[in-house]
């Protein structure tokens, strides 16, 4: 068998040629605005061909400060192919922790939007490494003037692109193991770590990540999980490889925009985590939208809620795909289709759709209980989730500097060779995942386990509850007990007690919180995360209204 190297410039080819016509589509608010695949490949040889003019050249990185729109694509093909390394920065990190990760990855040139310039403006006095600032779409004077105070070039993306030629000689002598992209973790622990990917394990992962959803070149798939977000899930990749047309929402992310763009655009699939779609779910049941043309959304990055599940099915006839894994894991790790012979009237089928999924093909996991022991697939024995594969992470990205607890810790996450996850639950005999809490997050009352995701999935089953978020609290007799946080709909009268009382019948007895505290939102983290720290921080600070039962 011959052995080309697998690069991004094949994918670029093949999507720009093969599936030249498929489209790149950006919603703009009030309409929309169209790309070819065919035309994104002369824009991504006319990039290549400024960002050389721009000194950028060998492995580079070159950073991107962008929404999901044509020319945040553009880039994320373009910058790989022409060898140099596409750094997507997290536009929802605080400011110390974006400069950390923008210094961290080392990016002589960044991509911006010209509505995220006055929140990146002020960012670059502390960016030494960044010479040239590229900005897509038009700036006021006194935007660009801020930018240029920092003492880097500033420069215009179409004027920049305008005149440069539309092919560019795809390097073929890349290492198919060089670095493509980084991205960091959203830092929940410390500062963000970075995970390099490379051209194969991004090539390998449109492969998987094409066999686990259905997707057909025929689709028009909602891009809402942000680029700078683990490669936007795999979707810039597969969609060239497979010639699927993407639909990008840009800055409006909110259901009353994102509506209107599928009816408009006859979307097929969507992928984002379930806050977007939860606000979705509510503006569609006010009945004004055509959703007719969805066959599924693809939900990651937090346990589906069985409401959200059922909600979309019952009232809208729309399948909800949950998909499992992280930052290390490129992300996916598993989806949850349900196996053969299960149809939704098995008494089984709810199970598998709410589980984490079925291992993908290519990765490999085993269990691995609190004394090291590997513990078997039976659907019984718990265990932290470990993983090993072509698109798994065999370290995290070290640039010089880190101190040596930083060493350590990133050493830490990494048993053997395997990928400790920090995810705890069991497998069954089918490769089935069902996730019982993170290692984090595991509630320890009186010598047993609380999973928290079991209570805060069962709380979210009442019809007056949008989002809850469980914590463990300090307890006096039980070491531990969980505090469970929950925000109502508007005008929504629930009581803590009538909260206990339905999901008495759910969970066992000595699991049910004696503490309940109403929030008006639940802290997330950049990627869309409930953030618990937050919520343990604010109960330690007295910050909470907390109720106690008797």
């Amino acid at each position: 068998m011959q052995t080309p190297p697998l690069l991004i410039s094949q994918l670029l080819r093949h999507g720009s040629t093969v599936h030249g016509a498929s489209e790149v589509v950006t919603y703009t608010g009030d309409g929309v605005r169209k790309q070819t695949y065919a035309e994104v490949g002369l824009d991504a040889a006319r990039l290549a061909h400024a960002l050389k003019g721009l000194g950028v050249s060998g492995d580079d990185r070159v950073g991107t400060f962008m929404w999901n729109n044509a020319e945040h694509l553009i880039a994320y093909l373009a910058i790989p192919s022409m060898g140099a390394v596409l750094h997507a920065w997290n536009i929802r990190l605080f400011p110390e922790q974006l400069a950390y990760v923008a210094n961290h990855g080392g990016a002589k040139v960044v991509i911006l939007d010209n509505t995220l310039a006055p929140l990146a403006a002020p960012l670059f006095q502390h960016l030494p490494k960044i010479e040239h600032i590229v900005v897509s779409g038009p700036i006021a004077d006194e935007t660009r003037d801020a930018l240029a105070a920092s003492g880097k070039q500033v420069h215009d993306w179409s004027a920049l692109l305008d005149g440069q030629p539309t092919e560019y000689a795809w390097p073929e002598d890349i290492d198919e193991n060089d670095a493509a992209g980084l991205c960091y973790t959203s830092g929940t622990t410390g500062n963000p770590k970075g995970v390099a990917y490379s051209h194969r394990s991004n090539w390998l992962h449109a492969m998987g990540a094409a066999t686990c959803v259905g997707y057909s070149s025929k689709d028009r798939v909602l891009a809402v999980v942000p680029l700078f977000h683990a490669n936007a899930w795999g979707l810039p990749y597969v969609s060239f490889f497979l010639g699927f047309s993407l639909l990008m929402p840009d800055r409006f992310l909110q259901g009353e925009h994102l509506l209107p763009f599928i009816q408009m655009e006859q979307a097929t699939f969507g992928a984002g985590v379930p806050t977007i779609w939860n606000d979705m779910l509510r503006k569609a049941d006010e009945g004004t939208y055509d959703l007719s043309s969805v066959k599924g959304f693809l939900i990651g990055g937090a346990a589906v809620p069985p409401a959200l599940l059922h909600g979309f099915w019952d009232r809208h006839g729309i399948d909800i795909i949950q998909g499992w894994g992280m930052t290390e894991t490129s992300p996916l790790a598993s989806t949850a289709v349900e196996p053969l012979g299960i149809e939704r009237d098995h008494p089984d089928y709810y199970d598998y759709r709410l589980s984490q999924g079925r291992i993908a093909g290519g990765v490999q996991l085993r269990l691995v209980d609190v004394d090291g022991k590997v513990v078997p697939w039976d659907g019984e024995s718990v265990g932290e989730i470990e993983l090993k594969g072509p698109w798994i992470t065999g370290s995290y990205l070290a640039m010089g500097g880190e101190s040596d607890a930083e060493i350590a810790d990133m050493a830490s996450k990494f048993d053997d060779g395997w990928l400790r996850t920090g995810d705890v639950g069991t497998v069954n005999e089918r490769g089935y995942i069902h996730l019982t809490d993170r290692a984090k997050d595991v509630i320890k009352s009186g010598g047993e386990w609380i999973s928290s995701v079991e209570l805060e999935n069962e709380i979210m089953g009442h019809p007056d509850v949008i989002e809850a978020a469980v914590i463990g609290v300090p307890d006096a007799r039980w070491d531990e007990r969980p505090l469970a946080c929950y925000v109502l709909s508007e005008g929504a009268t629930a009581t803590p007690a009538v909260l206990r009382d339905f999901i008495a019948t759910k969970v066992a007895k000595w699991q049910l919180p004696e503490r309940w505290a109403q929030i008006p939102e639940v802290p997330k983290t950049s990627v869309g995360k409930f953030d618990k720290k937050v919520l343990r921080q604010q109960y330690a600070d007295g910050d909470l209204d907390v109720i106690t039962l008797a």
